[in-house]
């Protein structure tokens, strides 16, 4: 008979000559069935000092292996009365005895995170996304909760945490968004079957300091101009397009040629008219492309001619750039095929990253005009707030901005104008031929 080779070991092959898979330090299958298999646990309560305890066998997972050990819990204090404290151990024993703690939550918290929640989950959110996430983690989550199991992250154990953020000099903003990144990670570990329940849904953050700001800033038309006038090709035409249109930066960013629409009309007395349009079907976020942010976002809406024009206007653009001693000149447009960007780098025709453009550019000159709080997202409020001083309506409002709920345009993006406000007033007199 054919031997298997010297260099194979008897013992690390089965019965029919197959060799078993190499272990990946993770624990097997039947390691998980194995510590599945528990024993009813039923011990009594015993009084230790001021405290009434239990001892209970409990599954921890330390190295990549899973070890069975055996702890003391603080049940109650020992003033309460022995009836209670075995209600008490009843409850506390239940989930145990019937697999509702599943053996997955003896996982540690960071080794979730690395192994399964970032090569997993993370893929499927936007780059923007995933880079606030990864960061939150880093900082935040991992110092806090990285020795844990996951089931050691408990009501009282997550709350006491948050709670402890009274003092904290973070916004409110901040502490929600480190609240919602671990809804993530251990709402996934419940998908997964790794945890019974996600106990943040239930966590209350700290009073709020000072109350939210209902308003947020926007920039007036004559603002606009004399920021366009100050910031350099192609980027002003960039910020152009982006008030006119309510874009975002991303859709900006990922906006083709074959998306900038001119269509020829016969209105009813038979003139020929030409309607212009901007189809947003795909987004580029910092080498990210992916689908508009939702079904709403993804549509075609009206622009003005002179948006039209302005985009055409970028393929007989060129710009100076000044290369140590040297000037340099760049075409705007390096190719304006329908698959081709509109808006591209200036040196090699590459997708544009907008958090280049708004620290070296729009930032800067608004800083300069004494407007610091100009961002991407003040550009799209702008032209909701633009929308309302034109009078529209709000479902116009709502279908150029792209929202799926007309609440989200009012309540969030248009933003309250003194001078409209006024004029309504001032209009209220003729309603009545008699003043007093």
């Amino acid at each position: 008979m054919a031997t298997l080779g010297t260099n194979i070991n008897r013992g690390d092959y089965q019965g029919n000559g197959i060799v078993s898979k190499a272990n990946s330090g993770n624990p097997s299958k039947g390691d998980f069935e194995r510590m599945a298999r528990r024993r009813f646990q039923n011990p009594k309560p015993t009084r230790r000092g001021e405290w009434w305890t239990l001892r209970v066998w409990k599954t921890t997972f330390t190295n990549g292996q899973l070890k069975r050990t055996r702890e003391r819990i603080r049940l109650a204090p020992a003033t309460m009365g022995a009836r209670e404290v075995q209600k008490l151990a009843a409850e506390y024993l239940r989930p145990l005895n019937q697999g509702l703690e599943t053996i997955g939550s003896a996982t540690n918290f960071q080794h979730y995170v690395e192994t399964t929640y970032i090569p997993v989950v993370m893929p499927s959110m936007a780059k923007s996304t995933q880079d606030r996430y990864k960061g939150v983690i880093k900082n935040y989550l991992i110092p806090a909760y990285g020795e844990l199991s996951l089931r050691d992250l408990s009501r009282l154990t997550i709350q006491r945490y948050f709670s402890e953020m009274a003092n904290s000099p973070l916004a409110h903003e901040s502490k929600d968004k480190i609240k919602d990144v671990l809804s993530s990670i251990l709402g996934s570990a419940v998908e997964f079957e790794l945890l019974a329940k996600n106990h943040v849904a239930s966590i209350r953050l700290p009073a709020q300091r000072t109350g939210r700001k209902r308003t947020k800033p926007y920039i007036t038309p004559k603002q606009f101009d004399e920021l366009v006038a100050s910031i350099p090709e192609p980027y002003a035409s960039m910020i152009y397009v982006a008030v006119y249109t309510g874009l975002r930066v991303s859709e900006l960013a990922g906006l083709k040629w074959n998306d900038v629409i001119a269509i020829e009309q016969v209105n009813e007395e038979g003139a020929v008219e030409v309607r212009y349009a901007i189809s947003i079907d795909e987004r580029f976020c910092r080498g990210d492309w992916g689908a508009p942010k939702s079904d709403a976002s993804n549509a075609t809406i009206g622009i003005n001619e002179c948006v039209y024009l302005r985009i055409q206007r970028l393929k007989l653009l060129t710009v100076n750039v000044r290369a140590g001693t040297a000037i340099r000149r760049y075409k705007v447009v390096k190719a304006d095929g329908p698959e081709d960007l509109v808006f591209q780098s200036v040196s090699k025709g590459a997708p544009m990253r907008d958090n280049n453009i708004l620290s070296r550019h729009i930032k800067p000159a608004a800083r300069k005009m004494g407007l610091g709080f100009v961002n991407w997202r003040c550009l799209r409020t702008s032209h909701a707030t633009w929308l309302k001083m034109a009078g529209a309506d709000v479902k116009d409002a709502q279908a150029q901005m792209r929202h799926s709920r007309s609440s989200t345009t009012l309540d969030i993006y248009q933003q309250f104008v003194p001078e409209s406000q006024q004029r309504a007033v001032e209009k209220l007199s003729s309603l009545s031929k008699r003043v007093q």
